[in-house]
């Protein structure tokens, strides 16, 4: 199967829109649209089609020069509509004369009706949609680009946005066949999963065609908060984390001025040789391979040095020289970006962050953790650096105890500014960072009582061993265990449960889990035999079965992606993750703070 197809019907989707509206026009966009729009088609793919000037949509424009066809692409949002309402009675009110077309992404909602109606300027526009949703980002991961659905759907308890997540695997099944065997995690998950089947018994093409995909999991994000919290140690995650990676794009400009250039963006996929080979390696084993390759690249590039003929050195310069400029150019791109990434973990205290964070995965020098916290708050060091290890001691202890919380809440709010109230608030309500009550301080209840999700830390790293012990040594250069993407500390929650369903085929013996994860349910069509017998899955009767989809709703990390791909390799399977929006701890916590400027 080939994921480019998501792509193509995409691109086939926009041409219809664009070709609906002839000759010249404008195209204003929703500013978090931009990336994924370039990703997608490209402005090149946009003038082909009548784009004569694209604009970015924003707050205050009262009008926009252009042509008298204008197309506004933009989330259906209430705010959203206020902005092109203004902006249409400005231009109308000042005698120019111009066709609207309004396209939702990725679906029309009745409220923007409503509003435009209100506004008076229904009459004015017309209204379509274009159902940007899974889009592929590498030839194994899919996104939405919709990181508002965490507060949204976790924070706001609002389930529209589930809507979209069913869609887009409905559409997936449409070009890939039904999956047979179908897991959920999470309460949100189950719901998605319920509206997919209700939107698929209402769709009217009954046609099913053979599945490519044999199993997949749809995994809620507040299942596990606690490796979004932990220090990535992949070198693809501290990208993300220093730089930010937006749509697979990454700038490595380090001037701060955050304007792009050509020569300081790169695109970061599997097609890249190089990127390949070091983007799930624990950061430790990076610089290793960049060296290595530099001097391979060296002892290549010195080869024109014994070429003796007019036609060795044609050959040389038409054939390799350019693929050489090219490698060496982006070679040193990565070692300035690992460079850049030692240089910001030396501004911090790194290594007794890291430190820290194992402690209090283990579960032990809990007081040592606490006072590092504290003083770090005391400190002023940047605030959700703070807040990460605040929300690691909650998760990890199943909450602080009351004297502890409103000590921490208090220096907290003194040192970044009461409006953090509601930011506690905010957590409090995710089960992020709470305060303990009543039976859940006990240290003799090991089944995560029914009344808390907050307390299932300690039950499920009993159950699943998700905290190596210590007595068990990673090998970070060659690593045997996928709790190496956290230097051997940590297993990502979500990435054990799909390898130890994937080996049992079966939910039996994994019922508490699944009641302290929120529930787990499933759709089993087609056995997949023992995958765990044999290295690989020689036993499966189907080979699909062994293409699993992994989709996380409500975002997920490139750590979790990391681990994933070393459980692909592990049993040669393919694993496909899809999620909503590719996050890390500081994006995760910042759609949470509140701010003053918001």
């Amino acid at each position: 199967m080939d994921l480019q197809e998501l792509n193509k019907l995409l691109k086939t989707q926009l041409a219809h829109l664009l070709i609906s509206i002839p000759d010249s026009k404008d195209l204003v966009l929703d500013a978090d649209l931009t990336k994924p729009l370039d990703r997608v088609v490209g402005i090149k793919f946009l003038k082909e089609h009548g784009v004569e000037k694209l604009y970015i949509l924003e707050r205050g424009q009262k009008t926009l020069p252009g042509c008298g066809k204008r197309i506004y692409l933009v989330r259906p949002s209430m705010v959203t509509m206020k902005y092109i309402a203004d902006q249409i009675k400005s231009e109308i009110s000042s005698g120019e004369k111009r066709s609207y077309k309004i396209v939702l992404v990725p679906r029309k909602i009745h409220v923007c009706e409503k509003i435009l109606e209100s506004e008076g300027v229904m009459g004015h526009v017309s209204i379509d949609e274009f159902p940007l949703e899974l889009f592929p980002l590498d030839k194994d991961l899919l996104s939405l680009e919709l990181p508002e659905l965490f507060t949204s759907f976790f924070l706001d308890n609002d389930t529209t946005l589930l809507h979209t997540v069913a869609s887009s695997l409905v559409n997936l099944q449409r070009l890939f066949g039904k999956i047979p065997n179908i897991f959920t995690i999470g309460k949100g998950s189950k719901m998605v999963y319920d509206l997919m089947n209700y939107m698929s018994e209402k769709s009217e093409d009954k046609k099913e065609s053979k599945h490519q995909i044999g199993q997949m999991f749809i995994i809620d994000r507040d299942v596990d908060y606690v490796s979004p919290m932990c220090t990535p140690m992949t070198y693809e995650a501290l990208l993300d984390e220093t730089y930010k990676i937006e749509c697979g794009v990454i700038n490595f400009d380090t001037s701060g001025d955050g304007k792009a250039t050509a020569a300081s963006k790169l695109l970061l996929t599997s097609q890249d040789e190089i990127y390949t080979q070091i983007r799930d390696r624990h950061f430790s084993n990076v610089f290793s391979y960049l060296s290595a390759k530099a001097k391979e690249l060296q002892a290549l590039y010195n080869k024109k040095n014994n070429l003796t003929t007019v036609g060795e050195m044609k050959e040389f310069v038409a054939k390799e020289l350019r693929q050489l400029k090219h490698q060496q150019k982006i070679l040193e791109m990565h070692i300035g970006g690992c460079e850049h990434i030692m240089k910001t973990k030396e501004k911090t205290d790194f290594e007794e962050t890291i430190k820290t964070e194992q402690c209090m995965l283990a579960g032990v020098e809990t007081k040592e953790s606490m006072t590092f916290i504290e003083e770090g708050i005391q400190k002023q060091i940047p605030l959700l650096q703070s807040l990460r290890l605040l929300c690691l001691l909650s998760i990890t202890q199943e909450g602080l105890s009351s004297k502890d919380y409103k000590a921490f809440k208090t220096a907290f709010l003194h040192s970044h500014g009461f409006e953090h109230l509601v930011t506690f608030f905010n957590l409090k309500k995710l089960g992020i960072l709470t305060e303990q009550e009543g039976i859940a301080a006990s240290p003799r209840v090991l089944l995560p009582p029914a009344f808390s999700r907050k307390s299932s830390y300690r039950f499920l790293n009993q159950k699943l061993n998700l905290v190596p012990k210590q007595t068990e040594d990673i090998d970070l250069r060659d690593p045997k265990d996928v709790s190496y993407i956290f230097s051997g500390a940590y297993t990502p929650l979500p990435c054990k449960l799909v390898e130890q369903i994937l080996v049992r085929d079966s939910l039996i013996g994994l019922e508490d889990v699944g009641k302290a994860c929120g529930g787990i349910h499933s759709e089993i069509k087609v056995k997949n035999r023992s995958l765990g017998t044999v290295r690989g899955a020689q036993n499966i009767v189907d080979p699909t079965m062994k293409v699993v989809l992994v989709y996380f709703l409500g975002g997920c990390t490139f750590s979790e992606i990391a681990a994933l791909r070393f459980i692909s390799k592990q049993y040669d399977i393919r694993i496909i993750v899809a999620t909503t929006a590719i996050i890390t701890s500081y994006t995760l916590l910042d759609k949470v703070v509140e701010r003053n400027n918001r």
